[in-house]
């Protein structure tokens, strides 16, 4: 059988860390990159005679994202006792939610790489959010043949996101936790630093039969913290599965790591039921209660989600649904698009968005900047296009000034214009002056035109713009060398 003939099931469990200032069930800071135990209190490692107290931001948080994905407040939702045997688990159980969680469905819409230079449409449903408390963590590195536990993360509040099994390659799941970490920072629920563990990925991968209907044996992928990963891990387990049916095995139900170094998968655990963990309910924490006014105080509150604001830019802008996705790929370059825009007109909105993605961003992943910190202000770009847009300069000359604006040598585009003498010839005089030298010192290429080969008139155009360094307006060079060659 070849990979074609088997079809793969991938569901992902994402765990978000709540941007609080402080623990889900304490007052204790969640500040990363602290000394080891120093912000772990009495109620995080469940001393007797403690009791948790809900941390509201957290609630509200959970509201927010339930809004952003179309799911549902649960109005009711309860606490549980999660019981397992770690070592940086220092009650021996982590309080979660497991039969009401805080919200129930929603879907996310992608748009999925195809691999050949298109996209296509996909929607991922979401089984459920519960909000639940962090462990503490294991430290291997300083430990030589030892472990330490470090307890500072214990009680960090998550946001536990578990999608339905509904995505079907490494491409698609790669789509949906890049889709979900723009959306966590976008409503401003986590800060999405997947290096320091704020936006982590757990991926449970199965294979079947294409045609089968039966879900496969599918093995649970743990803690992976960057994109790239993800979709290392993904492909190498799929392989392996495959590998193992054909050659007459069995998957076996397991957790398993992934070792960037070597980009393969293992075991850790063996899984012999899929509920491998009990569950009690607390009885420290009473049921959680949502009233309607709250949904409705976080409802006001709210962004314009990416998926409206990208209905708006198709609408009023008149971009393609590519273009709009791409330009609400995050809060902040959506922000700065929408203060380009403001500041050129909407009539210019397309000439933007094209400037935005794609000279802009090329610099920006070349120099691996946010938009946050690029040299060129939105009000800068903004000036560069009205100039484009008035004929001033062309699309070939505003390449010039863009990059004199990423370098600093200009305050405006007008200055740079101004100071290096790349205002646009406009003077119809001017050019034919230029047309004629060119056709005196291109005959063969004259000869080719009125011979019936059109590439000799590009050829021509191109020597035009040349003898002009670029400031000839091009319609008018396309337009009088037509009427120069008859």
């Amino acid at each position: 059988m070849s990979r074609t003939d088997w079809e793969v099931v991938i569901g992902l469990e994402v765990h978000t860390q709540l941007n609080t200032q402080s623990k889900i069930f304490s007052g204790a800071s969640i500040a990363f990159g602290a000394e080891p135990n120093v912000q772990a209190c009495s109620v995080d490692i469940a001393l007797p005679g403690v009791l948790p107290v809900l941390n509201r931001g957290a609630v509200a948080r959970a509201i927010r994202f339930g809004l952003a994905v179309g799911g549902r407040v649960s109005p009711k939702s309860v606490f549980a006792r999660k019981n397992y045997f770690y070592p940086d688990l220092p009650k021996g159980y982590q309080i979660s939610q497991f039969e009401l969680p805080v919200v129930v469905g929603g879907a996310l819409d992608l748009l999925v790489p195809d691999g050949k230079g298109g996209h296509y449409e996909k929607r991922v449903n979401l089984t459920r959010a519960h909000l639940e408390e962090d462990a503490g963590k294991s430290l291997h590195e300083d430990f030589h043949g030892m472990t330490g536990i470090d307890l500072n993360r214990a009680g960090t509040p998550l946001l536990e996101i578990v999608s339905e099994p509904d995505m079907r390659s490494s491409a698609e799941a790669v789509a949906y936790a890049k889709q979900l970490h723009s959306l966590v920072r976008w409503i401003d629920i986590c800060d999405g630093n997947m290096q320091e563990g704020s936006f982590r990925c757990d991926a449970n991968v199965s294979v079947r039969p294409r045609g089968q209907e039966q879900f496969g044996t599918r093995r649970e992928i743990k803690n992976l913290n960057s994109f790239r990963f993800l979709q290392q891990a993904i492909e190498y387990e799929i392989q392996w599965q495959i590998d193992l049916i054909e050659d007459g095995g069995k998957v076996q139900q397991a957790t398993v790591l992934f070792d960037p170094d070597t980009g393969e998968t293992r075991a850790m655990r063996s899984k012999e039921d899929a509920h491998d963990y009990r569950y009690f309910p607390d009885p420290d924490l009473l049921p959680l209660v949502i009233g309607a006014d709250w949904i409705e105080r976080v409802k006001g509150e709210m962004p314009e989600l990416p998926v409206a604001l990208s209905a708006r830019f198709q609408n009023e802008y008149g971009l393609s649904a590519y273009d709009a996705t791409t330009l609400t790929a995050s809060r902040e370059v959506a922000q700065y698009y929408l203060d380009v825009v403001a500041a050129a007109g909407t009539a210019n909105a397309k000439t933007c968005a094209n400037w935005v993605m794609g000279d802009l961003a090329g610099r920006l992943n070349k120099a691996e900047l946010d938009i946050a910190a690029s040299p060129v202000s939105a009000a800068q770009l903004a000036g560069l296009v009205a100039r484009i847009a008035d004929n001033t300069i062309s699309n070939a000359i505003a390449k010039k000034v863009f990059e004199a604006l990423w370098n600093g040598e200009g305050e405006s585009a007008d200055a740079i214009i101004e100071a290096q003498g790349l205002k646009q010839v406009t003077d119809s005089g001017a050019i034919e002056a230029i047309i004629d030298e060119v056709l005196a010192a291109n005959q063969k290429s004259v000869e080719e035109f009125r011979a019936g080969k059109e590439k000799a008139f590009n050829a021509l155009v191109g020597q035009c713009m040349k003898a002009s360094k670029g400031k000839a307006n091009p319609a008018q060079v396309n337009e009088l060398l037509k009427k120069k060659l008859g």
